[in-house]
């Protein structure tokens, strides 16, 4: 689902990825682990092309994002781009959008689906979620895990291949991070390839597949849980 070969990020002077390679199969859970400034929330934007590199390839199922430095075309990044979702750290929900306006924005303006069949869909997910009764309820007025819950709901609506979470128990107490846990668990056996870059070692091994080890742009080591 996911191929990184030998890739590069460059801030300036500062070399921030080295040569990266890392390999993702559907329905796999790979989780990066490592200190700050070792290059995880790096490559994660990399993939999803909120940072551009330098050298290397990027290939999301089966079709090249970056290939040997060059990007693809404006209109094929938008297609690779549709099959990967990303929850970002700081959920960054709109604030002004209900729960059901938040999961149907993307749905509606990026794959023109019509406003009802969005909302069908999106009546799903919460309900999948456990949020259903949280549907017209606006961000202020949920707790982090069900902010966190509607930021995967979010992603989820968009039908992604790959699933990509920044640091998604950062802001939760440990019984919500089960729930969290669970649930990436669940969406994992339904074939969805996942990438979590994370701090919490606990978390990484009740979740993955495959836990990398990140340190100063590479990768220093793997281990395999499952």
């Amino acid at each position: 689902m996911l191929k990184v070969e030998k890739l590069y990020k460059n801030f300036g002077k500062t070399e921030v990825l080295k040569g990266v390679d890392l390999e993702i199969n559907k329905g796999e859970i790979v989780v990066v682990v490592g200190a700050s400034g070792g290059g995880k929330t790096t490559l994660l934007r990399s993939i999803n092309y909120l940072e551009k590199c330098s050298k290397g390839n990027i290939i999301i199922n089966g079709e090249y994002l970056l290939k040997d430095g060059a990007y693809a075309s404006k209109d094929k990044i938008k297609e690779i781009r549709k099959q990967i979702g990303l929850v970002f750290q700081g959920f960054n929900l709109f604030p002004h959008k209900s729960v059901m306006e938040n999961l149907i924005e993307a749905p509606t303006r990026v794959l023109k689906q019509s406003p009802d069949e969005a909302k069908k869909k999106a009546k799903e997910i919460l309900d999948f979620l456990e949020l259903g009764d949280k549907a017209d309820c606006y961000p202020y007025e949920l707790s982090g895990g069900q902010k966190q819950r509607v930021a995967i709901g979010r992603a989820l609506a968009m039908k992604p291949q790959l699933m990509c979470f920044d640091e998604p128990t950062s802001a939760l107490d440990p019984a919500l991070t089960g729930e969290v846990a669970k649930l990436i668990k669940s969406l994992s056996g339904e074939g969805m390839a996942m990438l979590i870059i994370t701090h919490d070692m606990d978390f990484a091994k009740s979740v993955a597949d495959r836990i990398v080890s990140m340190d100063k742009g590479k990768i220093l080591e793997e281990h395999i849980y499952a």
